[in-house]
């Protein structure tokens, strides 16, 4: 059997080879993690070049989606330590959006109240709203946000329980009516992930004693 020959070690690369090539992969490494890992995958970009092709963009998406992801593990992980009610499930029944005109008082004869109100959120800005109302009472909603769709989770709580769910999603606008499935506050929790402020118009009609922001 014919074995290689042994290399001359006049063949093998020197010392100043070596370091000369360990040198250049470090140069292009370290240029690879500026301009395209950290821009992709941190949305950060120390040298505009991720801006250019677009990475820095994608990056920032990703982080955001995280962020939201392990926002949403928490408060899930908040609703799965929170009581069991044994109260009938809350109802938010979909419907077309109104343009009613809403007036601030409340009409004290039937126990009903309509309200507006007017939130700006900057960019990633949470903002929570919440009705005071006693166990099967009833508001129609109507919210619109101006620049475009909105991270929201419609929820409630009373003291012993801290997160009910009626529902999230990421809509730019949702009209309904709110059932209470226990006294306490019910409404909703947004956040702005479009990267640009946005105002958000909340009109309620119905059965709540108070409107009050928490966040």
């Amino acid at each position: 059997m014919y074995n290689a020959d042994k290399p001359r070690l006049s063949d093998l690369p020197t010392t100043g080879q070596l370091l000369r090539s360990t040198g250049i992969a470090a140069v292009v490494a370290a240029g690879l993690l500026v301009t395209v890992v950290l821009p992709s995958e941190y949305g950060v970009d120390p040298t505009r070049v991720g801006t250019v092709f677009g990475l820095t963009e994608m990056g920032r998406i990703k982080v955001s989606l995280a962020a939201e992801a392990k926002a949403d593990e928490a408060m899930d992980a908040a609703a799965a330590a929170a009581p069991i009610e044994a109260s009938p499930a809350p109802v938010v029944v979909a419907a077309v959006a109104q343009s009613a005109a809403a007036s601030p008082a409340p009409d004290a004869a039937s126990g009903q109240r309509t309200d507006e109100t007017i939130l700006t959120l900057a960019p990633d800005q949470g903002a929570e709203i919440k009705l005071v109302m006693t166990e099967g009472a009833k508001a129609r909603f109507t919210w619109t946000s101006s620049g475009g769709r909105l991270n929201f989770d419609t929820h409630a709580d009373r003291p012993g329980v801290s997160y009910h769910g009626y529902g999230k999603g990421s809509p730019q606008s949702e009209t309904g009516e709110l059932t209470a499935a226990f006294t306490g506050s019910h409404g909703w929790f947004w956040r702005n992930r479009t990267g640009a402020p946005v105002t958000v118009t909340l009109k309620t009609e119905g059965a709540y004693t108070e409107v009050k922001r928490v966040v």
